[in-house]
């Protein structure tokens, strides 16, 4: 077998947004988007949100990480520790509440555990929150339209932007996929366990972020590292020729990356973690250099391979 990138055959259904998924959307951006109004006749009840300023003390001395400006509670919430809450009831906006509670037994800070406290707070503000109807203010006030016809509309279209932009990845790498299995070479036990290597690492970043260890991981599946190891050696030995596949295609079309478009790269990432490109810099080092021209490479490959296949497109 050849190795074949151009050409390729696929099918690719074309899912179309439904009413029932629209309605789902709607639903969850008005369970998520309550209104918002300031109560100025009356103190404040169980279930409201409260404005306020708050100091911790401890034997007369304040004590770190108790102090807080303008910071929003929902009184009832059982957010603050026992007996906080309760003493914030039937007060009203601007009056100075001297808060004594006692810090439980298990508090995580041992400083305070079992220690009585006194918080000075000044409540600013009482808010309620409920649901819009259904109407055209919830379209102004909410998706930014003069009408709830018009946000409906805007919104089935950027739904069906998004799954169709999800399907288009899919079918890229499909054909990806396909070239790669035209591509005649046999994965060494080195690069195969670099390629695990990789994937331990990701899952590993992965896992930091959610507060958990590779040890929990492999606690909580009743395996070893070895058993995840073994797992990944398909998948490793997939993403070894997958990149194999672009480097070759990269090198027979003659493909580069152009100074434009490794910049919009480095744009894409700043936005998906809000932060500018002068907050990137210090972290832009050659490693994350070479993975920007990658991915650049990446996409053009497989924009490539999509613009050179014959599709069929199924609703």
């Amino acid at each position: 077998m050849s190795f074949t990138y151009k050409g390729l055959k696929a099918q690719t259904d074309r899912h179309i947004i439904t009413d029932e998924e629209l309605d789902r959307q709607i639903e969850k951006l008005h369970s998520s988007n309550p209104r918002i109004a300031v109560v100025k006749d009356r103190p404040t009840a169980s279930g409201d949100e409260i404005v306020l300023d708050y100091a911790g003390f401890c034997d007369g001395i304040q004590f770190a990480g108790g102090t807080a400006e303008n910071q929003t509670l929902v009184l009832g919430s059982g957010m603050f520790i026992p007996g906080f809450e309760e003493q914030l009831l039937d007060k009203v906006p601007g009056e100075q509440v001297t808060v004594k509670v006692t810090f439980p037994e298990q508090y995580h800070s041992a400083e305070l555990a079992g220690k009585d406290a006194e918080f000075h707070c000044t409540i600013h503000e009482i808010r309620v929150k409920t649901l819009y109807e259904l109407d055209d203010v919830f379209a102004q006030e909410v998706g930014g339209c003069y009408t709830f016809e018009e946000m409906k509309e805007q919104l089935r279209k950027s739904l069906q932007e998004y799954t169709d932009e999800r399907g288009e990845m899919d079918l890229q790498d499909q054909l990806l996929q396909q070239a790669a299995a035209t591509l005649e070479m046999t994965v060494s036990e080195e690069a195969r366990e670099k390629a695990i290597d990789e994937q331990m690492k990701n899952l590993e970043a992965q896992l930091s972020r959610q507060g958990l260890t590779i040890d929990m991981y492999c606690s909580f599946l009743g395996n070893t590292v070895e058993d995840i190891r073994e797992e990944m050696k398909a998948s490793a030995e997939n993403s070894v020729k997958i990149n194999a596949t672009i480097e070759k295609i990269v090198a027979l079309e003659k493909l580069e990356a152009t100074e434009e478009e490794i910049g919009q790269a480095i744009g894409v990432i700043c936005r998906q973690n809000n932060m500018t490109v002068e907050q990137l810099k210090p972290h832009y080092d050659a490693e994350l250099e070479q993975a920007v021209i990658k991915s650049v490479l990446t996409s053009k490959v497989m924009r490539l391979i999509r613009d050179a296949a014959d599709v069929t497109v199924v609703s």
